[in-house]
C-alpha cells in the first residue's frame, strides 16, 4: 500500500476542480492507493508539509459531481518557481521528506506552462537521487498556450464565456442610432488563442468582433484606425475583439511588473485603444476588461470542456500507477473535428516546461485583423453542451472546504 498526492497551481479556471476529481476518482480504482492527500497552495503546501486527506472531504459521488462544476481550485494555487536543485537543494529536501513522511509514491500537478516547470524539475531530482517517486503533469489553462497537447482544460470554458459575453455586448451596442466603437479585451499575455475563439460566433451567423487583434501578428495603431474606418461603412456598432498581449511601436499599455517567473501583468490595452479611438474618429467610444471572469465562469461552462478535464486527470492515475510512467504529462491528440474526436495520450515534460504554444499564424487573415475558418472549426467541439447545475436560493451551489 501508498499514497499520492496532488496540487493545482497558476491561474484557476473553470475546470481545474474537475481534473483534480478525476486524478481522485482515478485513485480510488487503484486498491493498492490508500490515502490520497491534496496540497494546499500547489507546491508549497509539498514544502511546507500541508496536506489535506481528500478522502474525508470528497465523501460521495454528489460530491465529485459538485466538485466537477465549482471554479476555481478548492485547494488553492500558487505561483512558485523552485530553483534547480543543482544551485539551490533545501525545497527538494522538504518536499522529499514530505513524501517519505506520508508514503507517498506519486505525485500529479495540475497546472499550466510554470506548473510543468516544477513537475520536470522535481521528475529530474528523484531521478538523479534514485527514489522511485513518479511526478506527472495534469495541463489546465485558459489561454491554452501548453506545447505538445491540442488544448488545454480550462480554455473550452473560457472560450464559451467570452463569446457569450460578446454576444451580449453586441445585443447592448446596437440599441441606440448614433454610431459606435466597442473595444473588449480579452486575457492572453503572448499567445491570442482566447481572442481569437470569439470567431465563434460566426457560426450563429454573427458578423462581430468585426476585428480581431492578437499578439501573433504586427499591430499598427494607424492601420487599426483605418480597419475601423472600414467597418463603420457596414456597420453601426463595430465590435473590436483585443488580446491583452499585442504590442505596438508606441506602447503605452505594457506593465513592468512581473510574476515568480518574469512574466508581465498585462492591462490597458482596451483603455488605450478607447483613448486612441476617441481622439481620432470622435464616435461613441467604450472599452471592456473582461478580466477575471473569463477565468471562472462555471455558469456558462463547457461540458466538453469539464468532462475532458475529469478524462485527463483521472488518465494521469494509469500513465503512473499502471503504466509506470514520470516526467510527462497528459495531452489531448485531436483525430477529428466532425465528429470530435480525441485521445490522450502523453508527452516528454522536457518538451513541454518553459515554452508556448502560439496561434498559428496562418489562422489569422492576410490583413492581420482577423482569423480564418480554419480557427472556427478548431474552436467549435470545445465549447459545446452545458453542465448541469445545482442552484440554491437562484443561486449556483459550489463545493467548499470548510473554513
Amino acid at each position: 500500500m501508498f499514497n499520492i498526492a496532488v496540487a493545482q497551481s497558476g491561474g484557476p479556471t473553470a475546470a481545474i476542480n474537475a481534473s483534480l476529481a478525476g486524478v481522485f476518482s482515478g485513485a480510488e480504482a487503484y486498491h493498492e492507493v490508500d490515502e490520497i492527500f491534496g496540497s494546499e497552495n500547489g507546491i508549497e503546501g509539498i514544502i511546507h508539509n500541508k496536506l489535506l486527506n481528500l478522502r474525508s472531504i470528497i465523501m460521495d459521488e454528489r460530491d465529485k459531481q459538485l466538485l466537477m462544476k465549482t471554479p476555481s481550485t478548492i485547494l488553492g494555487s500558487c505561483r512558485f518557481k523552485l530553483k534547480d536543485f543543482e544551485e539551490d537543494e533545501e525545497n527538494y529536501r522538504k518536499i522529499l521528506d514530505t513524501f517519505k513522511r506520508h508514503n507517498i509514491k506519486a505525485f500529479f500537478y495540475i497546472g499550466g506552462n510554470d506548473s510543468m516547470d516544477t513537475v520536470m524539475k522535481l521528475d529530474r531530482y528523484f531521478k538523479a537521487k534514485g527514489v522511485d517517486i513518479r511526478v506527472v503533469g495534469v495541463p489546465k489553462t485558459i489561454d491554452n498556450d501548453v506545447t505538445e497537447t491540442d488544448h488545454t482544460p480550462g480554455f473550452g470554458s473560457a472560450a464559451k464565456y467570452v463569446a457569450t459575453s460578446l454576444q451580449e455586448i453586441i445585443r447592448d451596442s446596437r440599441v441606440y442610432s448614433i454610431p459606435s466603437v466597442t473595444i473588449v479585451e480579452i486575457m492572453g499575455r503572448d499567445a491570442g488563442w482566447l481572442a481569437a475563439s470569439s470567431c465563434v460566433l460566426r457560426a450563429n451567423g454573427e458578423p462581430a468582433p468585426h476585428m480581431i487583434y492578437l499578439p501573433e501578428s504586427d499591430f499598427s495603431p494607424e492601420k487599426y484606425l483605418e480597419d475601423v474606418r472600414q467597418a463603420q461603412l457596414r456597420y453601426k456598432a463595430v465590435i473590436v475583439a483585443v488580446s491583452e498581449g499585442i504590442r505596438c511601436e508606441t506602447g503605452g499599455f505594457s506593465s513592468e511588473l512581473t510574476d515568480a517567473f518574469g512574466h508581465k501583468y498585462l492591462s490597458g490595452i482596451g483603455k488605450y485603444l478607447e483613448k486612441y479611438t476617441s481622439e481620432h474618429i470622435g464616435c461613441k467610444v467604450r472599452s471592456i476588461e473582461l478580466n477575471v471572469m473569463q477565468r471562472c465562469s462555471s455558469h456558462i461552462a463547457s461540458l466538453t470542456d469539464i468532462e475532458e478535464a475529469e478524462r485527463i486527470g483521472r488518465a494521469a492515475i494509469s500513465a503512473a500507477l499502471t503504466e509506470k510512467k514520470s516526467g510527462v504529462m497528459m495531452t489531448f491528440k485531436r483525430i477529428s473535428n466532425n465528429p470530435y474526436r480525441v485521445e490522450i495520450v502523453t508527452a516528454d515534460i522536457n518538451k513541454i516546461a518553459n515554452r508556448e504554444k502560439k496561434f498559428p499564424r496562418e489562422w489569422i487573415n492576410t490583413e492581420g485583423n482577423n482569423v480564418t475558418i480554419d480557427a472556427l472549426n478548431y474552436f467549435l467541439p470545445l465549447i459545446q453542451g452545458e453542465p448541469e447545475i445545482e442552484y440554491r436560493n437562484g443561486i449556483p451551489v459550489h463545493f467548499r472546504l470548510n473554513q
